[in-house]
């Protein structure tokens, strides 16, 4: 864990002078000397004020994108639809769908269906009464990059269908109490294993949240399960994304012929919910907020 220099210790950059007259900027969100060690032993760029008031900037469009797709979704949409109208609004508002192109991903959006898990490529599947469905949006607005996804119910859901929306809505919740300085990323994965497997249903292993904001994927790796007190110390400034991926049944997968889709391997149904944070000097504010 990084050490809290108070203002009148001797600075770190071992100027001589009191950390109040040297490092210490009042108004900065991080602190200079663990922006330095952060950025050579992690590669983790932590983000001044200005930079999380551009990333808030984009989660707002991320944010009024789905509340738009949530509106058409009904049985009988084809998931093509999905696309074309997260496309067109972030085009529409002088953005850039991240998704699409990177790493050769065909479409502007995922749009993951009952047994996807994630990486759903848009298409001619229709949405059917009873299925659930999640729509995970990143959009670049002047630069910078933010991330966030929900799950939703077509027409009339099932109990198993209310279940797994549920408690991957509940473990995002969950993880996101345990976001301040001084935990680490273990605290994070521990909240969401703990409930969901309590609750019997199982977390994905093979995908993680991620450092997001000047990139689409930046350091570190957020996984979904762990322990409390393992892995990197959560210190103001860094920005990641916290994405649970919960089955109802096992958490196998297998990833199907297009080399994107990741779907369960025992056909059960899947759920995510994400939203992107920075860590404050007191805990933590969503970049991409929504009720859950």
């Amino acid at each position: 864990m990084v050490k809290k220099v108070k203002r009148n210790s001797p600075c770190p950059c071992g100027s001589g002078l009191k950390y109040k007259k040297c490092c210490l900027d009042e108004g900065s969100l991080v602190d200079k000397r663990v922006k330095e060690i952060y950025a050579k032993n992690f590669n983790i760029r932590l983000k001044e004020k200005t930079d999380v008031k551009n990333i808030k900037r984009a989660g707002r469009l991320v944010i009024r994108t789905l509340d738009l797709v949530e509106t058409r979704i009904r049985p009988g949409i084809i998931t093509d639809e999905i696309n074309t109208i997260v496309h067109d609004f972030t085009i529409k508002n002088a953005a850039i769908p991240a998704p699409l192109n990177y790493r050769g991903f065909p479409k502007s959006v995922c749009v993951s269906v009952n047994e996807v898990i994630c990486h759903g490529i848009p298409g001619e599947r229709v949405l059917e009464d009873g299925d659930i469905v999640n729509v995970d949006v990143t959009s670049i607005v002047n630069g910078y990059y933010a991330d966030a996804n929900k799950t939703y119910f077509v027409g009339t859901p099932s109990p198993e269908a209310e279940k797994i929306v549920r408690v991957a809505r509940e473990s995002l919740k969950l993880s996101l109490a345990m976001v301040k300085p001084g935990n680490t990323i273990g605290h994070i994965g521990w909240a969401i294993q703990q409930y969901a497997e309590g609750e019997g249903c199982s977390v994905v292993e093979e995908f993680t949240g991620h450092g997001i904001g000047f990139e689409f994927h930046e350091p570190p790796q957020v996984p979904h399960f762990g322990r409390k007190g393992e892995g990197i110390t959560l210190v103001p400034g860094m920005v990641f994304t916290i994405e649970p991926m919960i089955n109802l049944g096992k958490k196998e997968l297998r990833i199907l012929a297009d080399n994107w889709t990741a779907v369960t391997r025992d056909g059960s149904l899947s759920a995510q919910f994400e939203q992107t944070v920075v860590v404050t000097n007191n805990g933590y504010e969503s970049l991409t907020p929504y009720e859950l």
